[in-house]
């Protein structure tokens, strides 16, 4: 069975560790260029779901289809090939060079014998020059900041030439300036055609860079749908237990939406 309208398409999904529960009846697509920031709070499931849709956990109910295929007919390289994965940021245990880091990124297309050749540095150049750090090309991965090393890794995932970018709370341990680093060249990916899947604590990032939001509480989908349909006040509050009050102010012009929380 194949799903042909949407880069990622999940129904159904349902995961449970033993007879725990951490996810019910999971639905929702993705399509080209779309932001789709999957909130919750702690231990709500958000990366239980993302290893469901890459392939790590096999045993879930429901489908899942990546560019039409069930992920569960297909093996590892032709997940790799459709969906990359960026984990949080990390401090890597070894110091390869950030052109190293992000050419292990062309490993999946390569065959088990084959080593990178000029078209997979040609990919890395690339990548490294449209997240506008070619200049780190040389450094060691642990002598550069977290967000340039997140901005590596996130290169590493645009070698795989996958259309969907899967991100688990990329901006984790990072300051408020990398933050907005990674999450406006999150945001230039997804108008340049890309699909983002992004699990994130903080709701202003949803509420200004999220195209949709995936909500999960209590092991159920919450809520999904437009980013400034859904992600309300009082839906805020419900999600964190937390009052909180969204305003709207002008940026050179253009409106963002903040959250602010109530005493």
């Amino acid at each position: 069975m194949k799903e042909k309208q949407s880069i990622l398409q999940v129904r159904g999904l349902s995961f449970s560790y033993g007879v725990v529960p951490v996810l019910e009846d999971i639905s929702f697509s993705i399509g080209a260029g779309e932001v789709i920031a999957v909130l919750g709070a702690n231990g709500a499931g958000k990366s239980t779901l993302f290893r469901c849709i890459l392939g790590l956990l096999r045993h879930y109910g429901g489908d899942v289809f990546l560019e039409g295929e069930d992920v569960l007919s297909m093996n590892r390289k032709e997940i790799a090939a459709n969906a990359a994965y960026v984990p949080q940021a990390e401090s890597p245990v070894f110091n390869y060079s950030v052109t190293d880091t992000v050419l292990m990124g062309t490993t999946g297309s390569l065959s088990l014998l084959e080593n990178p050749g000029q078209e997979q540095v040609k990919a890395v150049e690339q990548a490294l020059d449209s997240l506008g750090i070619s200049h780190l090309s040389e450094r060691g991965i642990q002598e550069i900041s977290g967000g340039e090393r997140q901005l590596a890794f996130l290169a590493r995932a645009l070698v795989q030439k996958s259309r969907l970018l899967i991100m688990d709370e990329p901006t984790a341990n990072l300051d408020y300036g990398n933050q907005q680093l990674v999450l406006r060249h999150v945001r230039k990916l997804a108008q340049e055609g890309y699909s983002v899947l992004l699990s994130t604590h903080n709701p202003e990032h949803a509420l200004q860079y999220a195209s949709k939001v995936l909500i999960i509480k209590d092991h159920h989908l919450y809520a999904y749908g437009d980013t400034s349909e859904i992600l309300t006040e009082k839906t805020i509050g419900e999600i964190y237990g937390l009052r909180v009050m969204i305003i709207t102010a002008d940026a050179d012009g253009v409106p963002v939406r903040s959250c602010i929380p109530l005493a």
